[in-house]
């Protein structure tokens, strides 16, 4: 977190922490737990774990903060698992500039390994205080991001193109697993209801925000600035936040036609696109994105002012204006 300083954050101990966990005999399984640390990443939801730790009174200096990091690695483990399922039903090439790991091990190697890395979790979840109300959240978490998962595909197959749908959809591929994220550590340390639900409506709203501008660039943003081309979601199907409200629109008929034919003529993307920009679309969506992020940092007003709580804060207002 730029600017952040005083703050707790996945370090070398989450680093080693997860590669302990993702230890197995078997070497390929062993491979793929090396790509996931050596990968690093954003290490975004852990590190909402860790400020939310923060934020109800947890520190790394005291007893109890190996426990934090525990919840940390479960969050990105289940993260990990969802990946490692996704890129195969995606059937996508590369993840973070790398050849996937079913590409480069085969389907079974890859669901195995995410099945190995829930089995984990599911251990390390089992020790920890509150076990047992932790195990029924994650496993919560899990079912809603495998519903949404499948929804995703049943409402491009059916043609089902909904606001309800859409706002299932992500809330269930990611907003949930924030949510998780950051709510799971007050039930780790038993922190008041009002608590957690303020963490639970802050992780739920700041991932809506985040899963609407990924959308939201996936079709009005640069290639060269969102690493891969725009169009994306047009062309499998997916009713986007912007489209959506075309949907609604004078142009209705035609952008439906479009999706139904999944932008497989040459220009549909193009057309989309100035749909979107001349009907005020484009803007509609930067609205709700607003409006979202708005409420996952109002969530937090509730909860001790800390530098831990200004950086959640800081996480959703920058989806505003996030163009990559």
């Amino acid at each position: 977190m730029t600017g952040v300083v005083d703050v707790a954050v996945p370090n070398v101990a989450f680093e080693g922490r997860l590669r302990e966990v993702l230890r197995s005999r078997v070497e390929f399984i062993e491979l793929i737990g090396d790509d996931l640390v050596a990968a690093g990443g954003k290490r975004t939801r852990p590190l909402i774990s860790f400020l939310a730790a923060q934020v109800l009174g947890a520190q790394p200096e005291r007893a109890g903060w190996s426990d934090v990091i525990d919840v940390g690695v479960c969050v990105e483990l289940l993260h990990s698992a969802s990946l490692l399922h996704d890129d195969l039903i995606d059937d996508a090439d590369t993840r973070r500039g790398k050849p996937s790991a079913f590409r480069r091990f085969g389907n079974v190697v890859s669901v195995m390994s995410g099945d190995f890395m829930l089995a984990r979790l599911l251990m390390l979840l089992s020790n920890l205080p509150g076990g047992a109300a932790l195990t029924r959240a994650f496993g919560q978490t899990a079912s809603v991001i495998c519903e949404g998962e499948v929804l995703q595909f049943q409402v491009a197959a059916y043609a089902e193109y909904a606001l309800e749908h859409y706002l299932d959809v992500i809330h269930g591929k990611t907003a949930a697993l924030v949510e998780l994220a950051a709510s799971a550590p007050a039930l780790l340390l038993s922190a008041p209801d009002t608590q957690r639900e303020a963490l639970a409506t802050f992780g739920r709203e700041y991932g809506m925000a985040f899963q609407m501008q990924d959308d939201l660039l996936d079709l009005a943003g640069e290639e060269s600035s969102i690493g891969k081309p725009v169009g994306g979601d047009l062309r499998e199907g997916k009713a986007t936040l912007p489209v959506l409200y075309l949907l609604d629109g004078p142009h209705a008929d035609e952008v439906r036609e479009i999706l139904e034919r999944r932008a497989a003529n040459e220009g549909d993307v193009a057309r989309v696109r100035q749909l979107a920009a001349t009907e005020g679309t484009l803007e509609r969506t930067r609205d709700e994105i607003r409006r979202r992020a708005g409420l996952a940092v109002r969530a937090l007003e509730t909860l001790p002012a800390s530098e831990a709580r200004s950086a959640l804060a800081a996480l959703a207002q920058k989806e505003i204006e996030r163009s990559h």
